[in-house]
């Protein structure tokens, strides 16, 4: 007789450790990404560096211009 009470107490108390049958909720998926980055300390610089292109590529096609201009007054 102690044996099965014994036997009934442990696989009581081993059911109420097995848990719940539903499973975890899955975590809360990430923020999304704002619009715009965080300013980091290098970002003038950065506009700068893409203003300065952008100056060179207007440079560049004066003189493209005006070198055309001098090869047709040679006659070239």
């Amino acid at each position: 007789m102690f044996r099965v009470l014994a036997l009934a107490t442990a696989l009581v108390a081993l059911s109420a450790c097995s848990g719940s049958d539903k499973p975890a909720a899955p975590p809360p998926p990430p923020p999304a990404p704002t619009q715009t980055p965080t300013p980091t300390v290098i970002d003038p610089q950065l506009q700068a560096l893409q203003r300065a292109k952008a100056v060179q590529g207007q440079v560049d096609a004066q003189k493209e211009a005006t070198d055309a201009k001098l090869r047709e007054a040679e006659g070239q």
